[in-house]
């Protein structure tokens, strides 16, 4: 609940205190006392745009401050609490400071904010209605919410469904897109993994037919040479043996250094003999390999056109098969991934569908209990020929969402026979009001806004009508905090707290707001609210029985 207004330098208002209460709220006043600058004092602290012209002349900037009541669960700690904004004891700051370019700043419990966050918060905490803005009447995209409110509605598991289903389908969709790709890339996988099996790649063959290769190139020289080194190694004068022999005769007389000798001539001659033995094989393969120098050229080219095919090494080509291999199972196996995800996206979607047309059937019936209530309180005020519905329609399908499957909308009809159709087009202003008036005398109560602001609501109206605003105002104000700025005595003397809104002063004009404290004080202002300026005591009768009636005092 709203539970102080501080304003400074705002238009005609210098410096205002304004501590609320709960229940009817009035303020009164002449026209042009004011009244409304208090309005739109309060809504720059909501959220709403701001203008240069706000700024009282000769101050560099306009402050607002509304100082808010909140309950534990209210959904203004949702959004506070997204920002990392504290509250504490359930009190909540509003401040707005608007300097003379217009530009602004907006703070929580002296926190600076964004002007979104500021209006998004103000939003839950007040709802600001005139005579020609009825906000939830002439935004059809309230209608529902509205609905949902007075039904009890939550739509937490609902919303729960909603995204359950379509976070399945993104995981089918994009699967799809996945598999897809792979599809489109099958074919060119399963040619590239046939040319690898058939050319059959190992590691470490390049480099052993670059080797080979070079052999060949240099075939009849490298025989001749390998041919000179077999004979030289096979001599029949082997110079170790024959240096061993001679050692070996004076063995016992030569000591260690013989020995030693000895040793090292017999692990040349092991070398020598390991050596003619590699020569041997060298010669056997130039001298009987199946291999030429044309076969091993077009191996190599094969092997190396496969590596640039790949971006890889030629010795990498046997990883690539092997990739290329589990890329094609992952394709085979992708299909059945969609399969499964299409049977759990249908059984998501039957979940979701099953909690809609439940909620659906729900808001089917409370919207006929809405409607009759709402017209059982249109013909006090004035609307006994009018009718009110609540029509609830099933969209497409391609219109659905977290919030369900309907299409909630508020119709009226002023004339007996007539299709009710939209209120913006059925209604004249005085006549919205007073819809709008019986509809939030009958959903307020579950609702989690607890401020209701009424500016001149019984605009264009009197007599019994007058009072039977103020009658709904008062039965409204019994759970809520209403505020009323109004010009009709009836509904004034219904309120349970009265301010008059006022102007002093001829060069420097400022409105000021001043309590009525007793009955005496709001009899005076309501006898003039009947009577003007020259106020007769027919006036101050007329505004007792108005007091009266109304059973406040």
């Amino acid at each position: 609940m709203l539970m102080e207004l501080n304003i400074d330098n705002v238009v005609l208002i210098d410096r205002l205190t304004i501590a609320f209460k709960h229940g009817l709220c009035v303020l009164t006043g002449e026209t042009g006392a004011g009244k409304s600058v208090l309005l739109d004092s309060l809504g720059l602290a909501l959220g709403v745009r701001a203008e240069s012209g706000l700024v009282r002349k000769g101050a560099e900037r306009a402050s607002v401050t509304a100082s808010f009541q909140i309950s534990d669960n209210h959904k203004a700690y949702t959004l506070l609490k997204d920002a990392d904004i504290a509250i504490e004891d359930d009190i909540l700051l509003l401040r707005r400071v608007v300097n003379t370019s217009g530009k602004s700043r907006a703070f929580i419990n002296d926190q600076p904010v964004s002007i979104g966050l500021l209006k998004q918060v103000g939003d839950t905490l007040v709802e600001i209605h005139g005579q020609f803005e009825t906000q939830g009447l002439l935004n059809p995209a309230t209608h529902r919410d509205m609905l949902d409110a007075y039904a009890g509605i939550d739509g937490q598991s609902l919303r729960g469904a909603w995204d359950a289903w379509k976070d399945k389908e993104l995981q089918r969709d994009e699967l799809m897109r996945q598999s897809g790709r792979a599809s489109e890339e099958q074919e060119y996988l399963k040619l590239s993994l046939e040319d690898l099996t058939s050319l059959n790649p190992q590691v470490g063959e390049e480099e052993e037919l670059s080797q080979m290769r070079e052999r060949l190139k240099n075939h009849d020289r490298v025989l001749e040479g390998l041919s000179l080194a077999h004979s030289y190694l096979n001599a029949e004068q082997d110079p170790v043996q024959k240096a061993w022999a001679e050692l070996d005769k004076i063995s016992d007389a030569g000591g260690h250094s013989v020995d030693d000798a000895m040793s090292a001539l017999s692990r040349a001659s092991s070398e020598i003999a390991e050596a003619d033995s590699a020569i041997q094989a060298a010669l056997s393969d130039l001298q009987e390999g199946d291999y030429n120098l044309e076969e091993i050229d077009d191996r190599l080219y094969a092997l190396r056109m496969q590596a640039r095919k790949h971006q890889c090494t030629p010795d990498e080509l046997p990883i690539v098969m092997d990739k290329i291999e589990q890329q094609l199972t992952m394709i085979e196996d992708s299909g059945e991934g969609v399969e499964r995800l299409k049977r759990e996206c249908e059984q998501a979607k039957e979940i979701y569908v099953e909690k809609a047309e439940e909620l659906s059937a729900k808001r089917q019936s409370v919207a006929q209990t809405l409607g009759e209530l709402v017209k059982k309180e249109l013909a006090p005020l004035k609307l006994e020929k009018a009718s009110f519905v609540t029509r609830v329609q099933r969209l497409d399908e391609i219109e659905w969402g977290a919030h369900g499957i309907d299409r909630v909308r508020f119709l009226v009809s002023t004339n007996p026979g007539r299709e009710p159709g939209p209120i913006h087009k059925i209604a004249s202003g005085g006549e919205m009001s007073r819809f709008m008036l019986a509809l939030k005398v009958i959903i307020a109560q579950a609702g989690s806004t607890h401020s209701f602001i009424f500016d001149e609501v019984d605009a264009g109206i009197g007599g019994a009508t007058a009072d039977a605003v103020g009658e709904r105002l008062a039965r409204l104000s019994e759970s809520k905090q209403v505020l009323v700025v109004t010009h009709a005595p009836q509904v004034a003397a219904r309120a349970n707290h009265h301010w008059i809104v006022s102007k002093s002063g001829d060069q420097d004009v400022k409105t000021d707001i001043t309590a009525l404290n007793s009955r005496e004080e709001r009899c005076e202002e309501i006898a003039r609210m009947l009577a003007g300026a020259d106020i007769t005591a027919e006036a101050r009768a007329a505004a007792n029985k108005l007091l009266d009636n109304a059973a406040y005092f």
